[in-house]
């Protein structure tokens, strides 16, 4: 398998299982709102079926940590190699979201640690890349967050569908830029 095979396939395939995890918790708890809840209760001591949700996070992580690692081996630069290091930590702090449920004294710092890398992750990948991606990539990473900080969100969820998709189309610009440049 090449490795721009490899890295196409993790990054979607974490793109994809996040999300289906997210549906398929949300499908054995009818209670579960977007716009009440955050999706760590999906996870959490009063959700139906939580090790859906919670190894869904831990196996979404490690496909997060292949697809960094790929960022981080097929580089062009220093700073690409960092950014895909700062993604594996995010990969890291996403499967410890999964063994720190909602309930247990970690779990707001490892799920906050994780949208901090990731951002962190797309912000220097951006400063690595000329180019419109470039560009559009550490505008995202810079834009993103004040946005989810002066929006007033109906929900912690809502505000974490916003961060999970801007990671996702991060995810998919990467992916372009590889198919495109290397």
């Amino acid at each position: 398998m090449s490795a721009r095979y490899l890295t196409i396939i993790s990054g979607l395939s974490a793109l994809i299982l996040a999300w289906v995890v997210i549906f398929l918790s949300i499908q054995y708890n009818p209670w579960f709102s977007i716009t009440k809840n955050a999706f760590s209760d999906l996870g959490g001591p009063n959700a139906n079926m939580p090790w859906i949700f919670n190894y869904g996070l831990v196996a979404t992580g490690v496909l997060s940590a292949v697809f960094s690692t790929c960022i981080i081996n097929s580089s062009r630069n220093k700073l690409e190699c960092v950014a895909g290091a700062f993604m594996f930590i995010a990969s890291i702090f996403l499967m410890l979201i999964g063994i720190f449920p909602k309930g247990i004294r970690h779990h707001l710092f490892v799920s906050l640690w994780f949208f901090i890398q990731a951002d962190i992750s797309i912000i220097t990948w951006g400063a690595s890349f000329r180019g419109k991606e470039g560009v559009f990539s550490l505008l995202a990473g810079i834009i993103s967050p004040i946005i989810a900080a002066v929006v007033k969100w109906p929900s912690t969820a809502t505000v974490e569908a916003f961060g999970i998709t801007v990671i996702d189309l991060w995810v998919i610009l990467y992916i372009n830029s590889i198919r495109r440049y290397k």
